[in-house]
């Protein structure tokens, strides 16, 4: 029982839990939030549940290709055998209903809504029949908004001023520079498997050079903001200058890519211990 707790915990990929966890906490309270329930509920719901739902059903609908994909098996993404699946799809499920009950109960009409397209892209980018992974640019849009969706839905719990909104379109654009240069990296294994992504259709080096572009979008909008707008975009252009070196790569080599993927998952520890910063900044010392 301990091993297989350990590995649903594994699937859930407790190295991304705070890229969702924190947009979550870090809107409500800059928003205006107190420290509330539904502040630490949403916070607990975002940081293991909302991961082990959209990476559980990920795993499972994925199994074909994840097993001819190197990559997988450990940080980027476990490939669990056939056996453990329903336990998967239980525990996932399980553990994302307790937390969506609260959540429809509280807040307003509007943030209920936000609620439930949030979820809705959750499970669409896998699940059999929809499977909005393997459509070309919707796959990056839908993976976006897993990230950008539990900042916008605590802003939709407390308020959501226009002052937000290059922050909002700063987030987006990162996150689909972010899947998308992902994807370059499994452009092989992926026509291998019959699967379509950005990458495969667009290829490596126009869709390296449509990460930068994006990349160099959030850094804009969020240096539109203001002084400490200017220093987030600061480790922004970290990001910028981690691809700028796959800008002549091709479809044949683009599994070198993955170097580049490593280099992002430690890169968002920095870029969010100066977002930290930051806010503490704003937040509890500014005022």
């Amino acid at each position: 029982m301990i091993d297989k707790l350990r590995r649903i915990i594994l699937v859930s990929r407790p190295v991304s839990w705070l890229n969702t966890a924190y947009p979550f906490a870090a809107g409500y309270l800059v928003a205006g939030g107190d420290v509330t329930p539904t502040l630490i509920i949403g916070t607990l719901f975002f940081l293991i549940p909302y991961n082990l739902l959209m990476y559980g059903i990920n795993d499972v609908f994925d199994y074909e290709s994840d097993i001819r994909n190197p990559r997988k098996g450990g940080i980027e993404g476990m490939r669990e055998e056939r056996a453990l699946h329903p336990l998967i799809v239980k525990a996932s499920i399980g553990g994302t209903i307790p937390f969506m009950l609260y959540l429809l109960l509280v807040g307003s009409f509007t943030s209920k809504i936000v609620l439930i397209v949030l979820m809705f892209f959750v499970v669409a980018y896998s699940v059999r029949g929809l499977r909005f992974k393997e459509i070309p640019v919707l796959d990056s849009v839908t993976s976006s908004i897993h990230f950008v969706g539990p900042l916008v839905y605590a802003l939709s719990l407390i308020s959501f001023s226009p002052a937000a909104r290059p922050i909002v379109i700063a987030f987006f654009a990162w996150g689909m520079a972010s899947h998308a240069f992902g994807a370059v990296q499994d452009i092989i294994p992926d026509r291998q498997g019959g699967l379509q992504s950005i990458a495969t259709f667009f290829g490596a080096r126009k869709t390296v050079w449509f990460c930068i572009a994006l990349y160099s979008t959030a850094v804009i909008c969020i240096a539109s903001i203001g002084l400490e707008g200017i220093i987030v975009a600061g480790s922004g252009l970290l990001y910028v200058s981690n691809i700028i070196p796959y800008g002549r790569i091709t479809d044949a080599t683009s599994g070198r890519a993955n170097k580049g993927w490593r280099r992002f998952i430690w890169l968002n520890l920095i870029a969010g211990f100066v977002v930290t910063i930051v806010l503490i900044y704003t937040v509890v010392l500014l005022p």
